[in-house]
Parts: C-alpha cells; structure tokens; sequence
C-alpha cells in the first residue's frame, strides 16, 4: 500500500515486434491485455495499454522486457561510437576470429567493420596477462584523448584495452576524460573476461546502443511518473530503470528471458520441471531448456556480433504467426523468415497486407476462430487470408487449404529442427522432457511439434498467449557476474577462488542493496567455467569445491560429448550469481468442475464439426479429448486428433498423446 492508502498494482510488459503484452496483478487477481506494438516509437504501445487497463493515476511497479536494444543492433542503429583501446589494437574489432559463415565460398561479400578507422582510437595503457604495465598511460595520452575528443565529438564513447579485467584504472583515468552528456562504456565494468575480441564487441554494442535504451526509458519514466520501473535482462533477473540504460547490452534478449523464467515457475506448479520451451510469437519463435532452471550463455550472438555476457541459453529462428510464405525462384515453397510484422500484418488483419502467413493458413483450415481473435476485440478476415492462400497456391499448383496445409508443415519442420538442436544435439532426449508451448501463436503448434520429437507429454500453461510478460513479475532482482582467472584448477585452489567469488559477490550485494534488497534477502550461486587444458571452449560446473566440481566437469563433459579425458582441468572464468527473493505472481486456484463447448467449428481434415472450448470457462480436474479447440483472449490451442487434455488446480492445459 501506498502512503495514500492505493494498492500499488504489479505490471508486467513485454513488447515483441507485432503484440504489446500486459499481465496486470493488484496481488489477488491478474488481467492480462494486449495491443498491437508500435516498433517506431514502443512506448506509445506500453502507454495505451496502460490507459485501455485503466491505470494512467495508480502506483505502479512496472517490469518491463524491451525489445529496443535488440532492435537497434539488428537494424544498425544506434550512437556515433568513438572505440578506444591499446597501440596496435584498432584493428582487432574488424579481424574478428576470422569465422566464415559459408565455409566453401570462394567469393565472400564484404563485411562492414564494426567501427571504421576514422573512429578508432589508440592509447596507452596496456596490461600483461599478470597486470604488469607494457604501455603506461602518460600525460601525452590522455590530451592526446582530449584532444580527438574534441575533433570527433562522439555520441558514446567505448573503452577496451588489454587486460582490463585485472586492473581497470586506466580505462577509469580515460573515462574521467569524457565530456559530460556523453556516454562511456568500460570493458572492465561491461565483461570482465579475456578475448579481446568478445570483450571489445560487448563494450561497443553497449556504448552503442545504451544511448538509445537510455533515451528510451527516460521517456517512459516521465510519462509514467507514478511508477517504479525495472527492466528484465537477458539473463532472467530485473535491474532498475536508472541502472539499465548502462548495461544495455544486458537486455538484448529480455523479453525472451521473461517467458522462460514464467515457464520455470509454472512447469514447477505443475509438476513438471524438465521442460524443453518454444516461444512462438508474431515475427519469431525462441526455443531453449528448462531442466529445473533456463540455462545460460556466454557464446550467444545477437545480429552476426557475439554476445558474450550472460544470456539465457535459447535458440532463435524466424518463424512465427506472421511469417510470410512464398514461392521462391525453383517453385518451391519457403516460410519466413521475412514476417509481415504488426503494420500491415497478415492478410487477415484486413490492415493492407497481402502475402499469406502461418496465421492466415491457420484461419483457412478453420483452428483460428475469426470472431474470437484477442477475446473477441479484433475480428479476423476470412475472405482476405483464403485470397492470399489461393494466390499463393496457384504458384504450386494446390488449392488454398493444401497450401495453408504445406505453410504449417513447413513450420513446424523449422521449429523441430530448432528444438533438436538445443537438445538432441546437446546429448538431451526430448521423450524425457514436457514439451511447454507459449507466446501467442504455440498452442496452434504444440501437438504438431510433439509428435515431430516423438515426445508424450506437453504443457500449455495458463496464459500461454502473454507469458513472457507473466514472468516479468515472477522474476527476480539480480546481477550475473564473472572474472577471468585461469589455471589448472587443482593449482590455484580453493582459496584463491573463493577470494574471487567473495569479491563478486560483494559487488552483487552492494547493486542489490541500492535496489532496496536487504541481505539476507540475498542467494548467491557460484560457479566456473572449466575445460581440459589445450582446449578452446569451456563448460559451466557449480562450485563446489575443487575435487567435486572438477568430477561434476567430467561428468558433465561426458554428457555433453560423449567421452571424458584424463587431462588437467583448466580453470577460465568465475562466475557469482546474486539475486533478491522470487516473486510468487497470485494464480488463482480453479474450482472443480466440467463445462461444455461454446460451440462447434469445422476443421479442415477432420470430418465432423470440432467442439469449441472456451478455457475461461473450463474447471479443475476437466478432461478434454481431442479433436478440440480451446480459445482464450490472446491465443488459441489445436488439441490434435489423438491427443487429450486435463485442466490442473492453477488452469494449466496437461496433454498426453494417446
């Protein structure tokens, strides 16, 4: 309660490239709402919906996962970035590793460098591998910095020089150098890890686009000057507004993040905790492993850049409900991933689009009802999308439903694939893990993508359709932290890394603290990054002290690759998880009961008219038997001839094959 004596209402949003998501909590009940986004200026879509939910004069506490950062790097917008680092090192962004995406092409197109000479900058100030100073930072150097400050007049200022991470003084004393309004970004605060190369692009990406996050949620924050504001970063914690527009490349997958860390707490309430997750939505879907937690990253990448701060472990691909099908120049048919996006969107939105998507296929076989599209607040054109679908069959040869047929299968064949990668590939079987099926799209699929993995059971949690914003409120403050110390693990030992640990997470619990959580409201969880010596990429083990957590790498060495080796285990990087108490978002508990369909609908394929559930309406403990559809406000589920469902005490849909 406020000093008013208001309930201060718990917002959850997520802006993803067609929907604005809502899920409102007033700690007793939740509403959920959406709108269409708008991607040219975001806010405008969070500032309607907050008025269409009526709460313009409430307190709030609004979580918020944005797309503004990754749209800004996958577009190339963002600041003037002035990169700054050691003599002889300017062109270490450009070079790169050296990894070719078509590794036979003999002719590769050119690739435009991060940053061009002109705005390249070398200095001194350069460490050795045990911080002793190669190249001092003088006098002559900082009015030397001074000075091309002046002449190149930057938006944002990006500052990497070697070996940072064991002293970053010097990138402080060239820091202190930038005028005020201009916004710096330091390797040893950004990724304080080696490889010059992940470290240098994680620090740019930041000065690049951290002038755009901040502008951004200064503009939400003063338009909303009743609420708290916190954004969710890509990792699955919440750090507040102010905090955020720093760490921008933090956030580059935090809408994603929200919907996994929903997922974990709903497959929790359900009994089931070893999930493989896909995240369908309009433009994309994003698929990734929930073995008791979402598992994270170092090695993502976000629009051809690595991304190596801490990420939730996902899988992106473009194919979503707006995804375009053609005919491509051999005749055959190709889904995505070109999206028609919110504006105009699919041919059914009846707002100009023309090209089928994998809505409007979905709206011809009859699984989407026309009148019952976002609750009944947006009707759908059936004549449109069965124009599009026609179009697009008479490029085939096939009529519209054989085409909305083949747009479907080819969409679910990307998605499979997708979900084989982050498990079969990885040494998972899908047939032990529930498949959970979110964003607005995933019940439409869900039995589809089961089947294709040989998998049983799968989940459509309650409010599948806005998830990701769900999770906003279920996810906790926090900060992911790392260091690099390398050795053989034995060698160093267990009290040089519990010194290290310990300094993480002092810094963790300072950053917490300025967020209002107490310390012992405060958990951390320390673990390394190890590999066998001689080796290039690493493994996340938990610590546990050294001849535990060196087994728990060979265990999970073998697991991953099938062999273990009697090699020394090298240490590469420490890592501190701190973060504040879970929320627990209020999910009401369903009373028992049966309640029959609302009406009957005919499905392409199946002979008999389908019975038409409304989920709303269905009680704890009610069976359903396949074929069915079960509509809700922002999505719909295709139980699939075969398939059957049970409702469990909190709405969750259980479904089993056979």
């Amino acid at each position: 309660m406020t000093k008013e004596g208001a309930q201060v209402q718990l917002l959850g949003v997520d802006t993803g490239g067609t929907f604005t998501d809502f899920v409102c909590s007033d700690g007793e009940r939740l509403r959920i709402h959406k709108v269409l986004s708008t991607p040219a200026r975001p806010e405008a879509a969070i500032l309607q919906g907050v008025r269409e939910l009526g709460l313009e004069a409430e307190p709030l506490r609004l979580v918020h996962g944005s797309t503004v950062a990754t749209n800004a790097v996958l577009e190339g917008q963002g600041a003037e970035v002035m990169y700054v680092t050691g003599r002889g090192l300017g062109d270490v962004l450009t070079l790169g590793r050296q990894n070719r995406d078509t590794l036979y092409a003999l002719e590769l197109p050119p690739t435009a460098p991060p940053v061009v000479p002109e705005w390249c900058w070398e200095t001194g100030g350069r460490l050795g591998p045990d911080g002793a100073v190669v190249d001092p930072l003088s006098e002559a150097d900082l009015q030397a910095f001074d000075q091309a400050l002046a002449e190149r007049r930057p938006e944002a200022v990006a500052i990497n020089l070697p070996f940072s991470f064991i002293d970053g003084g010097p990138e402080e004393a060239l820091a202190e150098r930038v005028p005020e309004g201009v916004f710096v970004s330091r390797s040893h605060k950004v990724l304080a890890e080696y490889g010059e190369f992940e470290r240098g692009i994680a620090t740019w990406l930041n000065a690049r686009v951290g002038p755009v996050m901040s502008g951004y949620l200064r503009r939400l924050t003063d338009a909303l000057p009743r609420a708290a504001i916190s954004v969710m970063q890509s990792s699955g914690e919440r750090v507040a507004a102010d905090q955020a527009g720093r760490m921008a490349v933090n956030l580059l997958l935090s809408g994603p993040a929200g919907g996994l860390m929903a997922g974990r707490y709903l497959g929790e309430l359900a009994g089931e905790p070893r999930l493989l997750s896909f995240d369908m939505g309009g433009t994309s879907t994003d698929v990734a492993v929930i073995d008791g937690e979402p598992a994270l990253t170092s090695e993502g990448s976000i629009g051809g850049w690595p991304v190596a701060v801490p990420m939730v472990d996902m899988h992106t691909i473009g194919a979503g409900g707006g995804s375009l099908a053609s005919v491509d120049a051999g005749g055959l048919l190709q889904v995505g991933p070109r999206s028609a996006g919110a504006d105009p969107g699919p041919a059914c939105y009846g707002r100009g689009g023309i090209g089928a998507t994998v809505t409007d296929a979905h709206l011809v076989l009859g699984r989407l009802r026309p009148d019952a599209f976002l609750g009944g607040e947006m009707s759908l054109d059936a004549g449109a999308a069965r124009t599009a679908l026609t179009r697009l069959g008479d490029g085939l040869g096939l009529t519209a439903e054989a085409a909305a047929e083949g747009v479907l299968r080819l969409a679910n064949e990307h998605m499979a694939r997708a979900l084989r990668v982050i498990s079969v590939e990885r040494g998972l079987d899908p047939r032990d893990f529930t498949l959970l099926s979110f964003g607005g799209a995933g019940g439409l699929h869900v039995c589809a993508l089961a089947e294709a993995l040989g998998m049983a059971r799968a989940l459509v949690p309650v409010h599948a359709g806005v998830l990701s914003a769900l999770g906003m409120l279920a996810a906790p403050r926090g900060r992911q932290l790392s260091r690099t110390l390398t050795g053989p693990l034995a060698a160093l030992g267990a009290e040089r890394v519990e010194q290290v640990l310990d300094e993480l997470a002092d810094s963790g619990h300072r950053a917490l603290a300025a967020e209002g959580v107490a310390g012992a409201d405060q958990h951390c969880q320390p673990s390394l990054d190890l590999r066998y010596q001689g080796q290039a990429y690493t493994l996340n083990v938990p610590w546990q002290g050294v001849e535990a957590t060196r087994e728990a790498f060979h265990r999970l060495h073998e697991q991953r690759y099938g062999h273990r080796l009697d090699e020394t285990v090298e240490l590469v990087n420490v890592r501190q998880s701190v973060t504040g108490p879970r929320p627990v978002p209020p999910l009401p508990r369903l009373a028992a009961g049966e309640a029959g369909p609302v009406g009957r609908a005919q499905v392409h394929g199946v002979s008999a008219p389908v019975p038409v559930y409304d989920r709303a309406r269905l009680g704890a403990g009610q069976r359903l038997a396949g074929p069915a559809l079960i509509t809700e406000q922002v999505s719909t589920t295709w139980l699939a001839p075969g398939w059957s469902a049970r409702v469990d005490e909190h709405g969750n849909l259980l479904l089993v094959a056979g």
